[in-house]
């Protein structure tokens, strides 16, 4: 864990829990693609550049989820480095509690302000064209979480931050987490006709073609989309529907899971109903969840 891979040219990844990218920028310096999960990420990072003689001059994050951010303050404070973050990102990066906050859906108990949701802030400017070292360019991926890119160096290297999932963590975790769901599907059809030189996604093996694992992930949607529908054909309460969710992918319901899982269902709930597929009533006091 923690390897410097070469990817291809000055274009680099770490192999660690969620991929770092790292390009060489010429004359000793380094800029990030990430930063990892927490302090301890840092300061690994920080050896890697240490022993390889660079100095990291710029973290540009994908996204503020805590673990592609956990590093940014330990590396920010180490090295002076600049942090820049996408839109809506910059803002959770820069008050990081808004993570769980979202996740929940109201202030977060402690039981959710912790390092797995919720890094330590950091100071991050806007990601602009002007912010980008020559030849890397930023590509918009939302739709699992706010404002999230991914990133194309001179090489042809494209690190795809979260967009993908492989199939053993699909297998593992059965619902990953979007915000977005029409917006995600879009940005899978994207990927799915993607050419680069080699794709870095954080969280599945990288490849010369994602076509293959784009579709899976789009089948996966698809999948859970339809369990949700099938679970309204009677009228039927959130919690009813998460619970009968859990069960289905054999999940185990924690604090974080309650979160992450919740929140998705709610955004599939919404998209679903945006599309005309499903309808709400409102009976007793309860708000219930029917198939159109």
């Amino acid at each position: 864990m923690y390897e410097l891979i070469q990817a291809a040219g000055n274009s680099y990844y770490i192999q660690s829990p969620a991929k770092i990218g790292l390009v060489r920028l010429g004359g000793g310096e380094v800029c990030l693609i990430d930063s990892g999960n927490d302090k301890d990420a840092g300061r690994k990072v920080r050896q890697i550049l240490d022993a390889e003689g660079w100095r990291l001059r710029a973290i540009y994050n994908t996204h503020s989820n805590a673990d592609h951010i956990g590093g940014n303050r330990y590396l920010q404070g180490q090295t002076g480095c600049r942090i820049y973050a996408p839109g809506m990102e910059r803002c959770f990066t820069r008050h990081p509690v808004l993570e769980p906050a979202l996740l929940y859906g109201g202030w977060p108990c402690k039981d959710l302000r912790h390092k797995f949701l919720m890094a330590q802030e950091s100071d991050a400017e806007p990601l602009t064209v002007d912010a980008l070292p020559e030849g890397m360019t930023a590509i918009p991926l939302p739709g699992h979480f706010l404002d999230m890119v991914g990133f194309r160096t001179a090489d042809d290297v494209v690190y795809l931050a979260d967009c993908l999932s492989g199939r053993e963590t699909l297998d593992k975790y059965g619902i990953g987490v979007v915000w977005d769901v029409g917006a995600y599907l879009d940005t899978l059809e994207r990927v799915k006709t993607m050419e680069a030189k080699l794709f870095v996604p954080a969280h599945a093996a990288p490849g010369e073609d994602m076509g293959e694992l784009a579709q899976l992930n789009i089948d996966k949607v698809w999948e859970i989309a339809g369990r949700i529908v099938d679970l309204c054909r009677e009228p039927s309460g959130f919690e009813n529907i998460l619970a009968a969710l859990f069960e289905a992918y054999g999940l185990t319901m924690t604090f974080e899971q309650y979160a992450l899982v919740g929140s998705t269902v709610r955004s599939y709930l919404a998209w679903l109903k945006d599309g005309g597929r499903l309808t709400v009533r409102f009976e007793n006091n309860r708000m219930l969840w029917e198939r159109a």
